[in-house]
């Protein structure tokens, strides 16, 4: 069985003046200057990134289509820079 669920928490780089992603999807890496284009970019990567990266061949062909969607739980970031 597919791991279905997933975390993506953005942080704020106060040096580099950027939010950055810190997630257990393999290949997600986000750096964006707001916290609106940081969302934008997961929500339109994120999902596939998890049926790439997170499903096998086998589980793909052998599963129910509602047992591949991904539930990624998005953490805002807390604080000043949020």
């Amino acid at each position: 069985m597919i791991k279905r669920m997933f975390s993506v928490t953005a942080h704020w780089d106060d040096e580099a003046k950027v939010f950055y992603s810190d997630s257990d999807i393999v290949g997600l890496h986000i750096e964006a200057e707001t916290i609106e284009e940081f969302e934008s970019v997961m929500m339109e990567v994120a999902p596939g990134l998890v049926i790439a990266n997170h499903v096998s061949k086998a589980e793909w062909e052998s599963s129910a289509p509602e047992d591949l969607i991904p539930a990624i739980l998005w953490q805002r970031p807390t604080g000043k820079a949020a």
